[in-house]
């Protein structure tokens, strides 16, 4: 998680600041710029095997809706709390 201000690209910034943690491969980076109104998600290549896509886009409009709100830290708690109960699912190998 990373809250403050980012220079320059907001994804790029996103990209260098994920690579440099310890194991990015198995990492996620929440970047949030509450004055530039930047929110973003990078996932490593493991952490992609769990958490779909999709999952991370509904934890980003979830968190973007709180923030406009005004809640940046129930946005944040919500939008972790997603990714993690999105990450914990099975993948299910049948239809019901």
């Amino acid at each position: 998680m990373y809250v403050g201000p980012v220079s320059g690209d907001v994804h790029a910034y996103s990209r260098r600041l994920h690579a440099s943690l310890s194991s990015p491969d198995r990492s996620v980076l929440i970047l949030v710029d509450p004055a530039a109104r930047a929110l973003e998600v990078v996932t490593g290549s493991v952490v992609r095997r769990s958490l779909p896509d999709d999952a991370v886009r509904l934890a980003v409009a979830g968190m973007q809706s709180s923030f406009t709100g005004g809640d940046l830290v129930g946005g944040i708690k919500h939008g972790v709390g997603q990714l993690a109960d999105a990450a914990r699912q099975p993948q299910s190998l049948h239809e019901k």
